[in-house]
């Protein structure tokens, strides 16, 4: 290919393939000559390997993109849901993983000994609108009476952020509210008054929830998912075994381990992460 223009053949016409260079069409004995130094071929020169920052900037972009199912794929929308929340851990329910089970063991404070279930209520448009629902009745200034729904948008008004808060700081603001009781705009007026003016009347009302959510624990669920959190009460019969198996000291002596205890042949050394196998006889 000249500089001053088509091949110097004159036999026919050349195409310029995508890599730059020209493929003659016809012609016996097509030369391609060029004015100036050496013939090279076109290149595509690649970016520089992005530094750190540029790749978490990146992948913080990729993340605080809408989950939202793109438009025209509505039908789509629950498959694309369950993989947003693959990346939280969960116990799955059977069919719904948009609902999660918990249960709130509390050991200090004002509403200690209280066993509270509640459920994790995932909208389609997560990571906004999530909701917290307790199982039983809880007299607290955040949580309605009615709905026994928390109220969880205090806790991340104008702080949610996509691509840095997670379910689990929803779960960490859910044990909190136990312990700081907050009685500004309550769902609950009733036990932001006595909280605020008749303290000695809250803690009564507090105690009479909390002995009674150690008794409806026991309770069956109204939910028939098989994963849903059960409870039943002490059996010494049964759980004793369980329990001393548990204290037992891990630098036991191996001579006093079954030979065989029922759960299986373990390939790691008892007492070290050592992997160990039978040797060649």
């Amino acid at each position: 290919l000249s500089d001053s223009g088509g091949p110097t053949d004159g036999g026919g016409g050349g195409n310029v393939g995508s890599d730059g260079n020209v493929v003659g069409s016809s012609g016996s004995s097509s030369s391609l000559t060029r004015s100036g130094s050496t013939r090279g071929s076109l290149r595509k020169v690649l970016p520089s390997v992005p530094d750190m920052d540029q790749q978490l900037s990146m992948a913080a972009k990729m993340i605080d993109r809408r989950t939202s199912t793109p438009k025209g794929n509505h039908s789509y929308s629950p498959y694309f849901l369950e993989y947003t929340l693959l990346a939280e851990y969960n116990l799955l329910q059977k069919q719904r993983v948009s609902v999660w089970f918990g249960v709130m063991f509390l050991r200090q404070g004002i509403y200690q000994e209280g066993i509270f279930r509640f459920n994790l209520h995932i909208p389609e448009n997560y990571p906004d609108g999530d909701t917290v629902i307790f199982e039983t009745p809880v007299f607290h200034p955040l949580i309605n009476p009615d709905t026994r729904e928390l109220d969880i948008k205090r806790g991340f008004a104008n702080k949610w952020r996509r691509n840095v808060n997670h379910l689990w700081h929803v779960l960490l603001y859910v044990r909190r509210c136990f312990y700081k009781i907050e009685t500004s705009h309550p769902l609950n007026p009733e036990a932001a008054v006595l909280y605020d003016s008749d303290n000695e009347m809250f803690l009564l009302r507090v105690r009479e929830c909390v002995d009674k959510s150690k008794v409806t624990i026991y309770e069956t669920t109204v939910t028939n998912d098989p994963h849903a959190l059960v409870f039943s009460p002490y059996q010494p019969a049964i759980h004793d075994p369980v329990r001393e198996e548990l204290k037992r000291e891990r630098n036991e002596p191996e001579s006093t381990l079954k030979e065989d205890n029922g759960n299986g042949l373990s390939w790691v050394k008892p007492g070290t992460l050592q992997i160990f196998s039978r040797s060649a006889s």
